[in-house]
């Protein structure tokens, strides 16, 4: 019986001690954060600032002179293209249109006076024509009858008779040609007339306002320093962001192309276009100047605000891909560490492409999609060492986007 408690007190001794070591293997395998490699489509890409403009911007000037009559507009109001923006009131333009009326009146008065001279030059000529026809006929019938010099005086006569009558052609010809000159003088008034009223040239918002009731403005054509506007407008519902692109990124530049606007004032995004560009590098900062249209029709957007873009130097599509945390080393030292199914890691020697802030593109090697990749502190780790996998999901860019 004592020798029966002493083997059982050993195998009990021993049972304890097999625990341990088991609980101490268990305890030495390592958990290992992993993600999967998988294709997704990555690109890189230049930020640039700009300012935003609007799309087009113009003092709204009188071509006439004149005292503003009425201003229907204001700071920060909306107006549509044609809508009225001000009535100007200038008296000596009735003056003009009324005098380029009289002129018309009396030059339709002459034109009838023309007429009518016209008609009495036709009859005398009718006449003197008739008498000739007579004379030359009866000295032709009776030879001697009538004297030559009354032949020749009656010729004279009907010759000067034909003159009047093209004399008062050429006058009605001029007549009308005055006529003509007087319409076209008060077509000149009215339309100077019109200028009195002043339009918007363009949709947008006025942005400052020059004058008011009863100011005196100048006429556009004037100089400068005399002439004063009457409002600015601006075209606010599309905007433009000019941006210096620098000389190794002008290849990638293409009418058309898309690009993401930030604006950090308003912790948005907005979509734009490249819509033009100056097609020259800027000797003396190797960029070329592009410009950027960008839709604002709520007007949420305001010329002046800052704005970074995401200008797309490269891209590459469904490309196999792992987390920058996974990339051990650079260039020809890059490497990942992966779990084998069996839980062994294997150290994967692999070549890169473009990165970007969380990817790296895996362009060679025999990583394969779907692969457990480790991801954060690999300190310690060797091929064959067995681990734990956790498959974890990385944090995602949660930056709003309109």
């Amino acid at each position: 019986m004592v020798m029966a408690a002493i083997s059982g007190m050993m195998l009990n001794s021993c049972a304890r001690r097999g625990g341990a070591e088991t609980t101490r293997v268990a305890v030495d395998v390592r958990t290992v954060a992993v993600v999967q490699a998988s294709r997704s489509d990555l690109s890189t890409s230049l930020v640039l600032t700009a300012e935003f403009a609007p799309f087009q911007e113009v003092d709204v000037m009188s071509k006439v002179s004149g005292f503003i009559k009425q201003i229907k507009v204001d700071i920060g109001d909306r107006v549509q293209e044609g809508q009225l923006l001000a009535t100007l009131e200038i008296p000596e333009m009735q003056d003009d249109l009324t005098r380029a009326a009289a002129a018309i009146d009396e030059a339709n008065a002459e034109l009838a006076t023309a007429h009518d001279e016209l008609q009495r030059a036709e009859s005398a000529h009718d006449m003197a024509h008739l008498s000739y026809s007579r004379v030359l006929d009866v000295s032709k019938r009776e030879r001697g009858l009538v004297p030559q010099q009354d032949v020749d005086e009656a010729h004279s006569r009907d010759l000067v008779a034909e003159a009047q009558v093209s004399a008062a052609k050429s006058h009605i010809t001029a007549c009308e040609q005055r006529i003509r000159v007087a319409q076209a003088e008060q077509g000149r008034f009215k339309t100077l007339f019109q200028y009195g009223v002043i339009t918007a040239p363009f949709a947008g918002v006025v942005t400052k306002r020059y004058a008011n009731s009863g100011s005196l403005i100048q006429a556009g054509t004037a100089s400068q320093t005399q002439a004063m506007p009457v409002v600015r407008l601006s075209e606010n519902a599309l905007l433009r962001l000019a941006l210096p692109v620098p000389e190794s990124a002008v290849p990638l530049i293409h009418l058309g192309g898309r690009v993401d606007v930030r604006v950090s004032a308003l912790h948005q995004s907005f979509p734009g276009r490249v819509a033009r560009f100056s097609d020259e590098v800027d000797p003396s900062t190797r960029t070329m100047k592009t410009e950027v249209d960008v839709p604002n029709p709520t007007l949420v957007l305001v010329p002046g605000m800052y704005a970074e873009v995401d200008l797309i130097t490269e891209q590459r599509k469904n490309v196999l891909s792992v987390p920058v945390e996974a990339l051990d080393g650079s260039g020809s030292t890059a490497r990942v560490f992966t779990v084998q199914p069996s839980g062994a890691i294997r150290i994967v020697p692999v070549g890169v492409g473009i990165e970007t802030a969380r990817e790296v593109e895996i362009r060679s090697g025999e990583l394969k999609e779907g692969d457990n990749v480790v991801v954060g502190s690999r300190a310690g780790l060797q091929d064959g060492n067995k681990v734990q996998p956790k498959v974890i999901r990385l944090a995602v860019d949660t930056t709003p986007k309109s």
